[in-house]
């Protein structure tokens, strides 16, 4: 009856249904774990992080193992891309390798994760920390999507959480919100020292958060046993360094080597926009090994070639684009205590007028809860490349505008008949101005409207 029992349980199917041209049915089985066995495997993994089993506990290793296997299938085809950065800094500082995992519940292993309070790469961090740290961004480079340069900022900061706090717990709860609210729970609990003596006066989001990292963990590491594998896995290629001291476009470097795209990018997550700004020194490019004596050979044209496509546009971009939405993702943003517009401009890399008018704010008068619309441009890849308007067809005989020119960014549908009727401007005028041979024009091309 036993053996019966077991073999419905493991037999226990998830049928999913996958449109891909034609639907087919993907059988999943999920072994039926009780627990007490998750209990006695967590027991047995060796770790100085506490791993305190509970309900909330199970909860979260039933969502990674029941509810959301793809999301699960997914983490895992990229640890083996990951985990060998994280241990190397992680060991760097004297800190438990088990610390690695935390970056899942992070970002699930995505190096250009984005959350809605603007926490950025591997290892979420905001700005201010992650310039603590070193990790410096603009609107052309982030280092906190720089898997090796984040990794270290990340075990340097957990290295200072926990000579604050000498608890592991506690060191990982104030992670997610930050020391002073670790340290108002241990007041407010009758200064008690331990995570879940002081797990209710956390903030919500906290007290889910050390459960996850558990939960993580303990899913990692006996994926196997819930039947849990990855469905393919995630590597780079083998790769060197060389340095960049200028100007330097992504796309046209590795059109001359041949190299895709899409996998330069992925050696070099922290180049946002297709691009190394000029005045950039020593910036450590990452290309295929097999490459590097070439790039050493050729290094004076093919430097010369990438530092002369699209620096025009990009520097008018990151300058001057106006709040249009186009092209652009939009986030949300809720407005905390000591919020002004201005930072919360510099934040986003966006204008206060820009933040104005996207929200219809008639004065910069903002309140606390108040929710924000904020466009961003996205990261910079090979789905999202044309926004920038570099190096397509249609860029060849743009004209850059110049001080003093009102500029027109083309929406989808726009004519240029439209766009001439309600710039008060002739159609030969506007065509003039932009050294237009036809009527054609494209979305996201900018179009000069006004004489100086």
């Amino acid at each position: 009856m036993k053996v019966m029992k077991y073999i419905v349980t493991v037999l226990t199917v998830c049928v999913s249904y996958f449109a891909s041209g034609q639907g087919y049915l993907h059988y999943d089985p999920i072994p039926d774990v009780t627990y007490e066995e998750v209990a006695d495997r967590l027991s047995c993994i060796e770790s100085e992080v506490p791993l305190n089993f509970n309900d909330k506990v199970k909860g979260f290793i039933d969502y990674f193992t029941i509810r959301d296997r793809p999301y699960t299938r997914q983490v895992l085809s990229k640890t083996d891309l990951y985990f060998p950065i994280f241990e190397a800094a992680l060991e760097r500082y004297g800190l438990p390798e088990e610390l690695k995992y935390l970056s899942i519940v992070e970002s699930g292993l995505r190096p250009n994760a984005i959350s809605r309070a603007n926490a950025v790469g591997l290892w979420q961090f905001v700005s201010s920390t992650g310039r603590m740290y070193g990790l410096n961004n603009d609107w052309y480079l982030d280092d906190r999507m720089d898997p090796y340069a984040s990794s270290d900022a990340a075990a340097r900061h957990l290295r200072d959480l926990y000579s604050m706090f000498g608890d592991w717990e506690l060191a990982l709860a104030a992670y997610n919100c930050g020391p002073g609210n670790v340290r108002k729970a241990i007041r407010r609990s009758g200064y008690k020292k331990e995570f879940w003596e002081i797990y209710r006066y956390l903030p919500r989001e906290t007290r889910s958060y050390v459960p996850q990292y558990v939960a993580v963990l303990y899913t990692v590491n006996f994926a196997a046993e819930h039947n849990l594998f990855p469905e393919h896995y995630e590597l780079l290629p083998q790769y060197d360094t060389v340095m960049v001291s200028q100007y330097f476009h992504l796309e046209t470097f590795a059109n001359q080597l041949n190299v895709c795209l899409a996998d330069l990018l992925a050696m070099n997550p922290n180049i946002k926009r297709g691009a190394i700004p000029e005045g950039t020194e020593d910036f450590v490019l990452r290309i295929p090994s097999d490459l590097k004596e070439y790039v050493a050979e050729n290094r004076s044209v093919l430097y010369d070639t990438a530092s002369k496509v699209g620096k025009e546009h990009l520097d008018y971009l990151a300058r001057n684009t106006p709040g249009s939405t186009y092209g652009r993702v939009r986030q949300v943003y809720r407005v905390r205590s000591g919020d002004v517009l201005g930072l919360i401009a510099e934040r986003y890399h966006v204008r206060v007028s820009d933040i104005k008018s996207w929200n219809n704010l008639s004065s910069n008068m903002i309140r606390v809860g108040q929710n924000l619309n904020i466009w961003v441009m996205p990261t910079y890849n090979s789905s999202t490349k044309d926004l920038y308007v570099t190096t397509s067809a249609r860029d060849v005989n743009a004209v850059i505008p110049e001080p003093g020119q009102k500029v027109h960014y083309v929406q989808p549908g726009d004519t240029l008949w439209e766009i001439a009727k309600k710039s008060d401007v002739s159609i030969e005028k506007l065509k003039s101005l932009n050294n237009l041979k036809g009527n054609t024009i494209q979305p996201g091309q900018q179009l000069i409207i006004s004489s100086k």
